[in-house]
């Protein structure tokens, strides 16, 4: 019988005072809520670096990383984004390093990791998450449970100017 993975962690990113840019800290919130089997799950809010240490500690057999990210999509769509495009690709980001750092500090660690982009809609403080972007945070944590098959979210493919 083949060694399948048998813990999955996964990272929320995110601040939650910046409307859609709470998609991350609110797909911890629905974990917590409705826990998902043999998931770690970690809110890194808008310092996901302080958990680099505890991730990597882990050593889970795949990482899902969750933040809202421009990808210049409808509101509430989902991509996933190879690691070697997050640099090249403008990403709105509230957070103090790049998400390149850390990706490469637990690469180390961690040989899946996926990146998972929600499109947001409204970016700015004292906002409310948008409906579409709470929609997508639902829809992905449903979709969690499938990794080992296939989340079912496209790949990120940038268009050609």
């Amino acid at each position: 019988m083949p060694d399948l993975p048998s813990h999955y962690a996964l990272l929320c990113v995110g601040n939650s005072m910046m409307g859609d840019d709470g998609a991350g800290p609110r797909l911890a919130e629905r974990c917590a809520e409705q826990p998902l089997n043999d998931w770690t799950v970690v809110d890194g809010g808008a310092a996901p670096e302080n958990d680099i240490g505890f991730l990597r500690a882990l050593r889970p057999d795949h990482l899902v990383i969750v933040d809202a990210t421009d990808m210049g999509l409808a509101p509430g769509e989902m991509r996933i984004i190879d690691e070697n495009d997050i640099g090249e690709m403008f990403m709105m980001t509230t957070h103090n390093l790049p998400l390149t750092f850390l990706i490469q500090q637990l690469r180390e660690d961690i040989p899946n990791i996926t990146f998972v982009g929600i499109q947001p809609d409204v970016v700015a403080f004292y906002y409310p998450m948008s409906p579409v972007v709470e929609q997508a945070v639902c829809r992905l944590h449903q979709l969690l449970p499938q990794l080992q098959t296939g989340l079912g979210i496209a790949p990120y493919v940038a268009e050609m100017a």
